[in-house]
């Protein structure tokens, strides 16, 4: 409603009339909480831009994504018809691609996780199929250089692979010992790998998800499959602590894990039994946990990828099942809103999240199963100021009621 017109409105009213003073008021308070209900809206109803990466056969599996200085996107993932580890980068006006690895005959690039070092060159972790071994490359400034981090003659090891690289630029990388069934870490000292075994207790280790400390210890979330539960894993500077998450129902797959400033875990995951996302976080003293999406016979929360913003709330990238759709959610602060991302044929899957914190932009790599793509979706921070519009309207509610309340108080003085 334009000032004016509010205003006009005012002029009209009986000052003195106590019942019109109390009408006035609830309906200017009413301006303003619809304005700030608008507002609330705008921030969750996102934008996003839906881009097709790669559409040369069959690829797009086991996606990961990061993001340089300028916000352009970075994404490792399986090359299905060539058997290839592939990569892909936006340069600022085209997508470009590249096969990082990939022999004649041979199967390598599953289960990788993708991290860019401070010159924007990328390095992944991945599993070789064909030698059941866990490889490592990295661009080095004019070509690719692989390496296998871990490998035995008997043992299958390098599933469910996650790298960081700690402030000497130097490769840290928590994955599965599908033989031994064993949660396994090795890192780069410089020098050569070294191998640790976090958690043996039965078989355990699947979906590992690794975090860097400000110390450079390792943490990691991580499935029991023996007993069916969510674990977490931390490193104190001279052992590894494990610890059980969630136990409730069978849970704990696709984990996906974040550090907040005060270094407390927060989790998303998957609740195999009820088909739901599931977030969890330590508070200083205890796990909270939470459902975040899923209702009764609703297959939802596959694929998870965690995030989160300066605030240290959480935003999650996931496979709705049941529709075939890619989504998102976030907290903030009140509640969690949840969002279709992308609804066209079968997609969704592979997902992997990206935020920058600087600006609050969100970057999704993800599958579309129906077409064999590599797809990617960008959105504009979600925390943004609202529309225009939705402005106008809460402070003209703002300041008419300011108007009013000292017409009042002029009136009976």
């Amino acid at each position: 409603m334009p000032y004016h017109l509010v205003a006009a409105w005012f002029d009209r009213m009986l000052i003195g009339d106590r019942m019109v003073v109390c009408a006035t008021e609830n309906v200017l308070i009413a301006v303003v909480l619809i304005g700030c209900v608008f507002a609330a809206g705008a921030a969750a109803d996102l934008s996003w831009t839906l881009e097709t990466v790669d559409s040369d056969g069959a690829a797009g599996q086991y996606t990961s994504v990061a993001f340089d200085a300028s916000g352009y996107a970075h994404i490792s993932y399986y090359d299905e018809t060539n058997r290839d580890l592939r990569y892909a980068y936006y340069n600022g006006s085209s997508w470009v691609t590249d096969t990082v690895d990939g022999t004649a005959g041979d199967k390598v690039g599953t289960y990788a996780s993708l991290v860019l070092d401070d010159d924007a060159y990328a390095h992944i972790s991945y599993y070789d199929e064909s030698n059941k071994d866990l490889k490592y490359a990295y661009w080095d400034g004019s070509d690719w250089v692989t390496d296998t981090a871990d490998q035995t003659q008997i043992d299958k090891l390098g599933k469910y692979t996650s790298l960081k690289l700690d402030a000497s630029g130097y490769a840290h990388i928590s994955y599965w010992d599908e033989t031994s069934k064993d949660l396994k870490y090795t890192y780069w000292d410089g020098a050569q790998w070294l191998q640790q075994t976090v958690d043996y207790a039965d078989d355990i280790g699947q979906y590992t998800s690794l975090v860097l400390d400000d110390s450079g210890y390792g943490h990691i979330s991580y499935y029991d499959n023996t007993n069916n539960d969510l674990k977490y894993a931390y490193y104190d500077g001279s052992t590894w602590v494990n610890q059980t998450v969630d136990s409730t129902n069978d849970v704990g797959h696709y984990t996906s894990l974040a550090l907040d400033d005060s270094g407390y875990a927060h989790i998303s995951y998957y609740d195999v039994t009820n088909s739901d996302l599931r977030y969890t976080r330590w508070n200083g003293s205890s796990w909270a946990t939470e459902i975040v999406d899923g209702s009764g016979g609703v297959d939802v929360g596959k694929y998870t990828s965690l995030q989160l913003d300066a605030g240290g709330y959480a935003h999650i990238s996931y496979w709705d099942e049941f529709n075939k759709d890619l989504k998102y959610t976030y907290w903030d602060s009140t509640s969690w809103l949840n969002q279709i991302v992308d609804s066209t044929n079968d997609v969704g899957e592979y997902t992997s999240l990206a935020l920058d914190t600087s600006t609050g932009d969100l970057h999704i790599s993800y599958y579309d199963n129906t077409s064999s793509y590599l797809k990617y979706a960008k959105a504009n921070n979600p925390d943004a100021a609202p529309e225009p519009a939705t402005l106008v309207l809460f402070f003209l509610g703002l300041i008419a009621l300011g108007l009013r309340r000292r017409q009042v108080a002029h009136a009976q003085t």
